[in-house]
C-alpha cells in the first residue's frame, strides 16, 4: 500500500534534503512559468504585494507546522463512541477511575503544561504500543499503534516517526492504515526484521473482518527512501493464523526474527492456554510459510494472556548483542506484557538453540511472576538492536491516568517512556540494568551542584535551581552504616511502597529522598525516596518508590504508590537519576536495576511554581545527599531566540525586495 504525503514530508527522493535533520520540505515546481512571463509583462504592484505575502506566510507556516500544537478546548466535552478493546481481543487500554470520582475543573493552562518536552507524544489523539523500531539509512525510525479519530482507543493504525538521536522527532504520514479484510479492525502491534540483504521486512497482527487475529507481511515500497515513507502489505495476506487450539483472539504480536543454525528465521507469538500464557515459536524460509515448532518457547502457569513478547540476548562482556546472537556467556531475556495486571515481566534464563527451548535461571523469578521492567506505569515494551552503536534500546507505551473525558479535551492520550539502554548488570548477574540513551545527556543545561547537604532526620530542605517541569537529577545519598546495622528493633510486617502509607509514614530508616513538582505551600508534591525495612530476623531490604497520593489535589487522576526493591551492594552509596518530564517522571535506582515511571497531573505545582525539596522523613538516621541538577530541553534563551530570528529575517528580506521592487516601478513609471 501507499501512504498520502502530508505537508511535513513529501518527495522523500530528494537526497540532498534528506540529510537534514528535521525531515524534508517540499519543493516548488520551477519549471511552470508564470502568466506575467507568458505575457512579457512585469508584475503588478498588486500581484506583488500578493505573491510577498503568500511567501511570507508559507514560510512561517511551514516553519511552525508540526512543531506546535495549537489545542482546542471545549467547554462540554462530548466523548466519542469508543471501542471497547478488550471485545476486540485486546488488553483494556485505559485507566479506570471509580464511577463516584468527581471531575475536576481543569483549564487551558493546566492541560498544556501536561504535554512533554523529551519525551515522544503523538501530539494529537491517541497513541500506545511502540512497534517495529529500528535503525535504517541513518535514522531511527519508531511506529505505533495511534488512532487518528480521538484521544482514545479505537480503530488503531501504524503513526511513524523518524529521528537522528531518539530525541529530536519528526512525525511522518501514516504508514499502515486498516484498508484490507486482514486488518479492518486495526493493525496492531508487530516486529520490524532486518535481512542480510540490509532490506526489512514486518510482521504485524491484523484483526480481520471477523476479529481474528492473524500474521500479515509488509516492506518498504521503496527501500532506497531512508525515511521509509511508504509501505507494501503482501498480497499473501495472512501469512499466519491461529492454531485450532488457540482461541482467535489470543494470537498476536509476533517478535524480531533470527536466523537458526539451520538457516531459518524463528520468531515468537504470545498467546495462552486456559490460564497458561506460552511463548509459541515458528520457522519459516520466506517470511510466507511458517512451521510451528513442537511445544512451545516457553509457558507460565496461572499468568494468563501474554501481549507484546519479547526476546533478546544479553551478555555480561557486551553492552549490545543483536538478537541472532547465541553462544557462550550468552543470556537470554524472555519478557512478556500480561494482559491480567497490564505490567511489563522479564526474566534470565537459558536458550537451547537447537530443541527451541527456554529455561529461566530461576523459576521462583519467572516471567509474570517475578521481576519487571518497571515498577510504574510502563507497558507493551519492545527492544531493538541499535547496529549504529552496538546497543540495545527499550522503549515502552506510558499510559494516561486520568479520565477519558480530560484526555479529549486536552486532545492527545499516552507518550513513550525514554528511550532505554538494557544490558545486564554485570555485578549481579541476575537483573537487567537500563539507563537513559547518552544522546539526553546533550539536552542538559544550567548545571546546579548541591554537596554534602545534611538532612537530619524530619528535615525538609527546598533547593533552589530554576525552573523544575524539565529537569534531570543525579542524586548519592550516604547513611550512616552504624545506625542502620545498630537499630535492634525490625518490622514484623514486610514492607510494600504500596501498602506502607507512602512517603509520610515516618519509620527508624526511611522514607528520603527528593520531592519534584512540588508547590511552595506543598500542597501538590511527589516524592521519590528510598526506604530500608528492616525485618524481624534483622535483615535489610532497600526499598524505591515513587509516591503520586499528593501529586494533584484533582481527585479524577490515579494516586497510586509504586516501587520495589533494589539490589546494594557492599560499600555502594544509595543514588537514583530522576527526570522529570511535565507530567512524566521517571526515576533510576542503582544505575537502573530498579526502575519507576509514573505520571502525575498536578494543578497548582506547574509552570513557575513547581519546585524541589530535599527530604528526610526517617526518625533515626540522618542521611548526606549530593546532587546535580540539570534543566532539560533548549540551552539557552538565545537558542530559543533563533527558532524565530530566522523568519524574521526572512521576512524582513521578503518585504525589503517587495518595498526594492515598488519603489522602482514607481521610478520607472515616473521616467
Amino acid at each position: 500500500m501507499t501512504s498520502q504525503a502530508s505537508s511535513d514530508v513529501e518527495n522523500p527522493s530528494h537526497t540532498s534534503l534528506i540529510e537534514a535533520d528535521h525531515g524534508y520540505v517540499p519543493l516548488l515546481d520551477a519549471n511552470l512559468p508564470s502568466q506575467a512571463q507568458e505575457n512579457g509583462q512585469q508584475p503588478s504592484k498588486s500581484l506583488l504585494l500578493l505573491i510577498s505575502g503568500l511567501l511570507a506566510t508559507s514560510v512561517v507556516v511551514a516553519l511552525i507546522v508540526g512543531n506546535i500544537h495549537i489545542h482546542t478546548h471545549e467547554k462540554d466535552v462530548q466523548l466519542p463512541e469508543r471501542m471497547d478493546p478488550v471485545e476486540q481481543g485486546v488488553s483494556d487500554k485505559s485507566f479506570r477511575l471509580p464511577a463516584n470520582v468527581s471531575s475536576f475543573s481543569w483549564d487551558t493552562d493546566m492541560l498544556d503544561w501536561q504535554a512533554p518536552a523529551f519525551h515522544f507524544y503523538p501530539g494529537e489523539n491517541w497513541m500506545n504500543d511502540p512497534n517495529g523500531p529500528v535503525f535504517y539509512k541513518g535514522w531511527y525510525h519508531l511506529f505505533y499503534q495511534y488512532s487518528p479519530e480521538a484521544a482514545v482507543w479505537g480503530p488503531i493504525v501504524w503513526g511513524h516517526a523518524v529521528s537522528r538521536d531518539m530525541v529530536h522527532w519528526r512525525h511522518l504520514p501514516i504508514a499502515m492504515e486498516r484498508d484490507e479484510w486482514y486488518d479492518v479492525n486495526g493493525v496492531w502491534t508487530g516486529s520490524t526484521t532486518i535481512l542480510p540483504n540490509n532490506k526489512l521486512v514486518v510482521l504485524y497482527t491484523g484483526s480481520t473482518n471477523e476479529s481474528v487475529q492473524v500474521q500479515n507481511l509488509a516492506y518498504p515500497a521503496n527501500p532506497s527512501d531512508p525515511l521509509l515513507v511508504n509501505w507494501v502489505k503482501d498480497p499473501a495476506n495472512p501469512v499466519l493464523v491461529p492454531p485450532s487450539w488457540i482461541d482467535i483472539k489470543d494470537f498476536r504480536d509476533p517478535t524480531t526474527a533470527w536466523l537458526t543454525p539451520e538457516g531459518k528465521w524463528r520468531m515468537v507469538i504470545g498467546s495462552k492456554v486456559n490460564r497458561t500464557g506460552i511463548a509459541l515459536l515458528y520457522d519459516t524460509d520466506d517470511f510466507k510459510s511458517y512451521e510451528l515448532q513442537d511445544g512451545w518457547l516457553h509457558d507460565v502457569a496461572g499468568t494468563g494472556m501474554w501481549e507484546c513478547v519479547d526476546f533478546y540476548p544479553v551478555s555480561k562482556d557486551d553492552f549490545g548483542l543483536d538478537t541472532g546472537t547465541f553462544g557462550p556467556g550468552v543470556k537470554h531475556v524472555l519478557k512478556a506484557s500480561m494482559d491480567d495486571d497490564r505490567c511489563d515481566y522479564y526474566a534470565l534464563g537459558d536458550y537451547d538453540l537447537r530443541e527451541g527451548k527456554w529455561v529461566p535461571d530461576d523459576r521462583a523469578i519467572d516471567v509474570g511472576i517475578g521481576l519487571r521492567y518497571d515498577y510504574g506505569i510502563y507497558y507493551a515494551s519492545k527492544t531493538f538492536y541499535d547496529q549504529h552503536k552496538k546497543r540495545r534500546i527499550l522503549w515502552s507505551w506510558i499510559k494516561e491516568t486520568d479520565s477519558e473525558k480530560t484526555d479529549i479535551k486536552k486532545g492527545w492520550a499516552s507518550l513513550m517512556a525514554l528511550p532505554r539502554t538494557v544490558a545486564l548488570d554485570p555485578k549481579t548477574g541476575s537483573n537487567l540494568l537500563q539507563w537513559p540513551i547518552e544522546e539526553l545527556d546533550k539536552i542538559r543545561s544550567n548545571l546546579k551542584e548541591f554537596n554534602n547537604v545534611k538532612l537530619e532526620p524530619g528535615s525538609l530542605e527546598p533547593l533552589s535551581v530554576g525552573p523544575t517541569s524539565q529537569l534531570d537529577v543525579m542524586i548519592e545519598i550516604e547513611v550512616d552504616k552504624k545506625v542502620v546495622s545498630g537499630l535492634k528493633v525490625g518490622s514484623k510486617v514486610p514492607y510494600n511502597c504500596a501498602h506502607h502509607g507512602g512517603a509520610g509514614v515516618r519509620d527508624a530508616l526511611g522514607p528520603f529522598g527528593l520531592l519534584v513538582l512540588a508547590n511552595k505551600n506543598l500542597t501538590e508534591y511527589t516524592p521519590t525516596y528510598f526506604y530500608i525495612a528492616k525485618d524481624k530476623h534483622g535483615d535489610l531490604s532497600t526499598f524505591f518508590c515513587i509516591d503520586q497520593s499528593k501529586s494533584s489535589i484533582a481527585k479524577d487522576v490515579d494516586k497510586s504508590i509504586y516501587g520495589s526493591t533494589v539490589p546494594i551492594l557492599e560499600d555502594e552509596k544509595l543514588s537514583m537519576r530522576i527526570l522529570v518530564d511535565h507530567s512524566i517522571v521517571e526515576g533510576y535506582a542503582q544505575g537502573g536495576r530498579t526502575c519507576i515511571t509514573s505520571r502525575v497531573y498536578p494543578t497548582e505545582a506547574i509552570n513557575d511554581d513547581a519546585q524541589i525539596f530535599l527530604f528526610n522523613n526517617a526518625t533515626n538516621v540522618t542521611v548526606i545527599a549530593s546532587l546535580k541538577v540539570w534543566q532539560m530541553g533548549l540551552k539557552t534563551k538565545n537558542e530559543s531566540g533563533w527558532v524565530w530570528l530566522g523568519p524574521s529575517l526572512i521576512l524582513l528580506v521578503v518585504f525589503g525586495f517587495v518595498l526594492w521592487m515598488w519603489q522602482n516601478q514607481k521610478r520607472n513609471n515616473g521616467i
